[in-house]
């Protein structure tokens, strides 16, 4: 298991940051404490518990987060560094898992985490969130400690929601890409690595003297989306994963850095990117695991959600089967895995309070009729 960290949510009041008597300004803790060194092998082992598949995808995580804690712990001289930031940028379909993995890895190493949705975010100047304030939000789940938050994880989804729309100006100059291309350009300080103005107040449209200096330098950004309509070639075939149709990992050819330039993503933006994972779809076998093997598995929160009140709740093993199937079918991969569950057990839910006591089995009959009258639509 993961060593115990001084670092847990509500634990930094009073001692973990210090306010500066000449105005609201917070300084970085200088005492505090590193943790040991996690090795890839420790990292793996703990994603593999709790994500399903993507095995290259959790090695290259692993590995990349393990050097990152490297980097993390050499000394600077002149504010530099000769080991360069480790950015990831996860490609894969919806309901691979990318987010997941993520949000997983930043419970293995015990950091603050925050998911930032690239679309909010506008060009510098226009109406909209500055890129500023995913830092801001970091710091917040950090509870404003600026030692912790610098030593966070950013996830950067949607990523391919802001690729270039105006490709016909590749230098930016002519029409504005407000959403777009110039939010990637605002983006390359903080990915790159930088002393920024982070905003205390992200409830509201923060002004420059409601600020903390935070330095970005040592704060971990994965990017992620879904390149859903990445095609290459005269035949018009998607690439990367899941080109083949049929879910096999590596299915189709890898995608390039030109697809991606191609598609609208900047050359510098991609150059701070620089380990970057495809995750397949899940496969029908993958996504009965997921229902059932990880500790968080939504099986298990429903039956514990009904042993509250008494109820025994079994799912048998063809009818999680059959839920998988419908998933494959549906290409919604393990995103409606919850909500499918959530209208096989409505009834049970329902009832749940006169039933104290007994055991409910919902078997394949039941649940191939309910995905066929309520959730096949």
């Amino acid at each position: 298991m993961v060593a115990e960290t001084p670092y847990k949510k509500g634990r930094l009041a009073g001692a973990a940051a210090e306010w500066d008597t000449a105005g609201p300004f917070m300084k970085a803790n200088p005492r505090a404490e590193r943790r040991p060194l996690l090795t890839p092998r420790q990292i793996y082992t703990y994603l593999d518990r709790y994500v399903v598949g993507q095995e290259r995808a959790k090695r290259t995580v692993a590995i990349a987060a393990y050097n990152h804690l490297k980097r993390c712990g050499q000394p600077t001289a002149a504010g530099k560094r000769l080991l360069k930031k480790s950015n990831l940028l996860l490609i894969g379909p919806t309901g691979s898992g990318k987010t997941h993995i993520a949000r997983t890895l930043a419970q293995c190493l015990e950091v603050p985490f925050t998911v930032a949705d690239a679309t909010e975010y506008t060009e510098a100047g226009y109406y909209g969130k500055d890129v500023e304030v995913m830092i801001g939000e970091l710091l917040h789940h950090a509870d404003q400690n600026v030692e912790v938050a610098q030593r966070g994880i950013v996830f950067i989804d949607e990523v391919d929601k802001i690729a270039r729309r105006t490709q016909g100006a590749r230098t930016g100059a002519g029409t504005r890409d407000i959403g777009g291309e110039g939010v990637q350009q605002s983006l390359l300080k903080l990915l790159e690595g930088r002393e920024i103005f982070a905003p205390l107040n992200v409830t509201q449209h923060w002004n420059k003297h409601d600020f903390v200096v935070l330095d970005t330098q040592d704060v971990l950004f994965i990017a992620a989306g879904t390149f859903s309509d990445l095609h290459l070639g005269p035949a018009g075939k998607p690439v990367g994963f899941g080109a083949a149709g049929d879910g096999a990992a590596g299915a189709g050819r890898r995608v390039t850095e030109k697809d991606l330039i191609d598609y609208g993503l900047l050359a510098e933006f991609l150059g701070r990117l620089p380990v970057r994972v495809e995750l397949a779809p899940l496969s029908e076998e993958e996504l009965f695991l997921v229902m059932s093997s990880p500790p968080d598995a939504v099986v298990r929160e429903y039956q514990a959600l009904l042993k509250l009140d008494g109820v025994d709740l079994q799912f048998t093993e063809g009818a999680l089967r059959a839920v998988a199937q419908h998933c494959v079918r549906r290409r919604t991969g393990a995103r409606s895995l919850r909500t499918l569950v959530e209208g096989l057990c409505h009834d049970v839910m329902f009832d749940a309070p006169e039933r104290k006591g007994e055991t409910v089995v919902l078997d394949v009959d039941y649940v191939a009729e309910r995905l066929e009258s309520d959730l096949a639509q």
